[in-house]
């Protein structure tokens, strides 16, 4: 078992299940799941961690793939677009999504500590839109991050 976020999980089902999602909704779409695009993938879901294009970058280079930096931002443009990933502003980085497949406007949690991150399945999505929509406001996209400490960080800090 490894962790996701602050949580224990089968980590091979976990990759197989997210890869074979995004197959499916990439089939159903008519959309490219590309090399490229394939690989970034695989390794979100393998690192289990928010990375920044660069350090996905390195890791491809180190695995002798012909990325540069476009390709890299582009597959992960495509990826973010379809729901395979979520870009965490805060951390200016990229975390495969724990909910491929699923509409959601996920809340991140994000440990000031490790900088590990968790994404919930709690949704704002109603109170936020009833706010909006009561302002005349149509919200386009949504991205919420809470930081604070996680359990192993807090259990450091006593």
């Amino acid at each position: 078992m490894d962790s996701i976020g602050f949580e224990h999980h089968d980590h091979s089902a976990c990759m197989g299940g997210g890869m074979k999602t995004a197959e499916d909704v990439c089939t159903a779409k008519g959309l490219r799941l590309t090399k490229g695009r394939r690989r970034v993938l695989e390794i979100l879901l393998q690192e289990h961690r928010a990375m920044g294009a660069y350090d996905i970058l390195a890791l491809m280079s180190d695995e002798g793939f012909a990325a540069q930096p476009p390709v890299v931002y582009r597959a992960l443009e495509f990826l973010v677009t379809n729901g395979f990933v979520h870009k965490l502003e805060k951390l200016n980085a990229y975390i495969a999504c724990a909910h491929p497949g699923d509409e959601h406007a996920p809340v991140f949690l994000i440990c000031r500590g490790c900088e590990t991150v968790a994404e919930t399945s709690v949704s704002l999505n109603a109170s936020l839109g009833a706010a909006a929509k009561s302002m005349g406001f149509e919200i386009e996209t949504t991205v919420v991050e809470a930081e604070g400490l996680c359990p192993s960080c807090q259990r450091a800090a006593t």
